[in-house]
């Protein structure tokens, strides 16, 4: 295949190492002809490092740079051309001068493919005299290393251009998904659900940055808490997408940005690269805060409440621990954990709340205020447990609560314990909560299917599940039932259940399960 890649900068140079280094003639170019020489050296600087790690031979190198071909004029005509990739800068304008330009120049044999990552492919497209000749195809940065993209059909590219564009990509090595094209396509809407949440607990001063970063990564599991991200890819430019998508979607509640960011975002604090952002960076940074030691009395009694909301889960490998295996394990640890109906004058009473806070508890139960802490139920990726306490907590008591839940059976290192304020739900349960709400409404929509959003998600940003199978690792039920009772408790319409599970929970089916659909009954 002949593919011409308008556009040198930094997406443009890397789809052009991909493609050429899967044996396809590349013709490169940009409007500066000294980027294309810049792309011509970088692409081969990457291949020859590739060499020297022996991820390539030399022979295999030498053969993908004898496939690209610079060209001077991104306009020249193209009689063998079967694909043109767009990677110019993102502003509708200039990409439809781009493509009216291309249309002039090449045979209407070549599709069309912008790898526009936020605007409308549809728009794009009407800007053509035949708008059915394109679509979008974006990747992701590096995209060598980046092995997803994704497929994007306007209201109306030609039926048979997604799935060639799909056989062209994982020909090539990478993976794709089809989705529609809506505002954030599929890996940037899925990735609201995270970030959107953690500006939430943020907000409402559950926890600071750090605290919400060691939580997800240690019970979620997430390889970067979702401040270190946006620290990573700029808050300037996640600001703008978590605004972006949200008024493209009508303001869905779901969606709604915090009103933490914009002053932020004018005042420079970027993140990495402005040096400061949640957190600071550069050599003159201080050193991360150390998280506080454990100071309190292991040896205090302590007492497990039975709830509602603390049962055991028996659906998936991720079932919700409630109060006895909270009780079994703090055995297990040495903890002198009390019996009865009731607990002692002196024992600091655990709370294990699925969706509610502890507060209710204190009220509903008759529990005494001061000492009576939550525990998040839900099982950590690592070795970490969470402690929420309420305003009438008596903190040498919740110092104590910590240190009990800190205990580990002999050989096993102790627990790290994040102590947060109460909330409906604790911290990790509302992040997971958004993740699996967000993708749920992605696949409500039938903006893409419930396997192209799990591929896309994991692949795209790295979780460690995709979130319906994350989701169905708890259970469809047990989902329902968190996501109802933090509707309920906060009053919040960005906690409501979405169709997607409330059906699945009450058929008994995966949140994977795509369904039958109505066509399929007519047939």
């Amino acid at each position: 295949m002949r593919i011409r890649i308008v556009g040198a900068g930094a997406m443009g140079r890397g789809i052009a190492q991909w493609a050429a280094s899967a044996g396809h003639t590349v013709e490169l170019c940009d409007v500066r002809t000294e980027a294309v020489t810049a792309a011509v050296d970088f692409v081969r600087s990457m291949l020859e490092r590739a060499v020297d790690k022996g991820r390539m031979s030399a022979g295999d190198c030498a053969a993908a740079l004898e496939q690209l071909v610079p060209l001077d004029d991104p306009w020249a005509q193209g009689p063998d051309v079967d694909l043109v990739i767009e990677a110019v800068r993102e502003d509708l304008d200039t990409k439809a001068e781009v493509f009216g330009k291309l249309e002039q120049a090449l045979p209407g044999s070549a599709v069309f493919a912008t790898n526009t990552s936020s605007l409308s492919v549809t728009r794009i497209a009407a800007s053509l005299k035949d708008p059915t000749r394109l679509a979008g195809l974006h990747f992701f940065n590096p995209v060598p290393l980046m092995k997803i993209v994704e497929i994007v059909p306007g209201a109306a590219t030609r039926p048979e251009i997604p799935p060639a564009l799909t056989e062209l990509v994982e020909s090539c090595g990478h993976r794709a998904v089809t989705v529609a094209d809506t505002p954030g396509f599929l890996v940037n809407h899925a990735g609201r659900g995270l970030v959107t949440e953690a500006l939430a607990l943020l907000e409402e001063s559950v926890a600071d940055p750090a605290g919400i970063d060691r939580i997800a990564r240690d019970v979620l599991g997430l390889r970067m808490g979702p401040f270190e991200l946006m620290d990573l890819t700029g808050l300037d430019v996640t600001a703008a997408v978590i605004d972006s998508i949200w008024q493209g979607f009508r303001y869905e509640d779901r969606l709604r940005p915090s009103y933490l960011t914009p002053n932020r975002v004018a005042a420079g604090l970027h993140g990495r690269k402005t040096g400061q952002g949640w957190f600071a960076y550069g050599s003159q940074a201080p050193a991360p805060a150390a998280e506080a030691p454990v100071t309190g009395d292991a040896d205090r009694p302590v007492f497990v409440v039975d709830t509602d909301t603390g049962t055991t889960s028996d659906t998936g490998t991720g079932a919700v621990s409630g109060a006895g295996a909270l009780r079994a394990a703090l055995t297990a640890a040495g903890a002198a954990v009390g019996s009865g109906p009731a607990p002692s004058d002196d024992a600091v009473v655990l709370v294990p709340v699925w969706g509610t806070a502890v507060a209710a508890a204190v009220a509903s139960l008759g529990l005494p205020p001061g000492r009576t802490f939550g525990v998040d139920p839900l099982p950590a990726a690592g070795r970490r447990r969470v402690l929420a306490v309420t305003p009438a907590a008596d903190p040498a008591a919740a110092r104590d609560a910590r240190a009990v839940l800190a205990r580990a059976a002999d050989g096993e290192e102790p627990y790290a314990v994040s102590v947060v304020r109460d909330t409906a739900g604790s911290v990790a349960q509302r992040l997971l909560a958004s993740v699996v709400s967000v993708a749920a409404s992605i696949a409500e929509r039938s903006l893409a299917t419930p396997a192209d959003i799990d591929l896309a998600v994991t692949a795209g940003l790295g979780y460690p599940v995709g979130p319906l199978a994350w989701g169905d690792r708890i259970g469809a039920a047990r989902m329902l039932e968190l996501q109802r009772a933090l509707h309920a408790t906060t009053g919040d319409p960005r906690h409501r259940p979405t169709r997607w599970l409330t059906e699945r929970a009450q058929l008994g089916l995966p949140l994977t399960d795509p369904g039958t659909s109505p066509s399929a009954c007519t047939g």
